[in-house]
């Protein structure tokens, strides 16, 4: 290691973010310890660094204390990236616990050992506000809370004020990054890996290509090298201290657009036809609120922590396209 390593505990580290950053701290130099207990992170995501002389993997919960015991006591940062996602089809129990005791525990860890602490956050944490593009220091507009998706971004907020209270009465300097629609390799391949992931199945599989509500709603997808960079920035300057950042591109798509380029992407032939589903066929009868425009400012990171998104969206999704479809036909032979 050199004088300017550091040993960084990643959580959630077999995950899609935790496996891409993985590779960027052991290519950078450090030493990283990362648990996951691989309830939705893939093995398959980490194996090549399993034997990496710089990188530990534990395989255990977040939620369970004994997790702890025996931690290295010189950690010079905590990455805190294990979350559960949006409860749309039900688990909001687990998105709530997970979130916020998990986020919890990765404090209380951080204050014993006086280290920082970064957190990942999320862009729906801006929820329903108006105001474009989103600033870190916009309001956070929730919606109803008879609507399962927001039980997500409320989670997210409460570990937000809990790292700022932490920091506030315990000295530990954190960060808060919140990311807009990361995407690429290692991405899980359903819903919780976002829409480019079962487009891209669908139009593998030549299967109708399901769209939420009338697809006129917009997005910005961020490839994940551009994500991991902002991570990485983060984590090593010292004066994301204290900070919040939007993490994210600023190339605004609709998602019928992103479909349309998907199938433009694949070639001929793509026989994938696009079917919109009225956002009451897709809750089962519970209440449902969509965000109709997510953009980033991304201004401040750029300032910051001198990182900006380069990738445009054709590019990385022909990348994550390539990926995924090698991936695929992997299985298909494995099986």
């Amino acid at each position: 290691m050199t004088n300017d390593s550091k040993k960084i505990l990643v959580t959630g580290v077999a995950g899609f973010l935790g496996s891409n950053l993985l590779g960027k701290l052991l290519r950078e130099g450090h030493q990283v310890i990362g648990i996951d207990n691989l309830s939705m992170g893939r093995m398959e995501n980490i194996h090549e660094y399993l034997t990496h002389d710089r990188f530990r993997f534990i395989e255990k919960d977040i939620l369970d204390q004994t997790t702890f015991q025996g931690i290295d006591s010189d950690i010079d940062v905590i990455v805190h990236l294990a979350a559960f996602k949006i409860p749309r089809y039900g688990n909001a129990v687990d998105t709530l616990k997970i979130n916020t005791k998990g986020s919890e525990n990765m404090l209380e860890l951080a204050r014993r050992l006086d280290c920082k602490f970064v957190l990942a956050s999320t862009s729906d944490v801006y929820g329903m506000n108006p105001d474009l593009p989103f600033v870190e220091d916009g309001n956070c507009v929730i919606g109803d809370s008879k609507v399962p998706r927001w039980g997500y971004a409320v989670s997210k907020l409460y570990d937000e004020h809990l790292s700022l209270a932490y920091m506030e009465d315990y000295g530990i300097p954190v960060v808060l990054l919140r990311f807009f629609g990361s995407y690429g390799p290692n991405q899980h391949l359903s819903w919780w890996g976002g829409p480019q992931s079962v487009f891209i199945d669908c139009i593998l599989n030549n299967k109708e290509i399901p769209i939420h509500g009338d697809g006129l709603q917009t997005r910005t997808f961020t490839y994940v090298d551009d994500t991991v960079e902002g991570i990485y920035a983060a984590t090593v300057k010292p004066e994301a201290n204290g900070e919040i950042f939007n993490i994210g591109a600023n190339e605004e798509i609709t998602i019928l657009e992103l479909a349309q380029m998907l199938k433009e992407i694949a070639g001929e032939p793509c026989n994938s036809t696009i079917k919109l589903i009225p956002y009451n066929e897709i809750s089962a009868g519970r209440k449902y609120q969509d965000v109709m425009r997510r953009v980033p400012d991304t201004s401040k990171a750029e300032r910051i922590l001198g990182v900006k998104a380069k990738t445009s969206m054709r590019e990385g999704l022909k990348r994550t396209f390539e990926w995924q479809k090698r991936v695929t036909s992997t299985k298909v032979e494995a099986s």
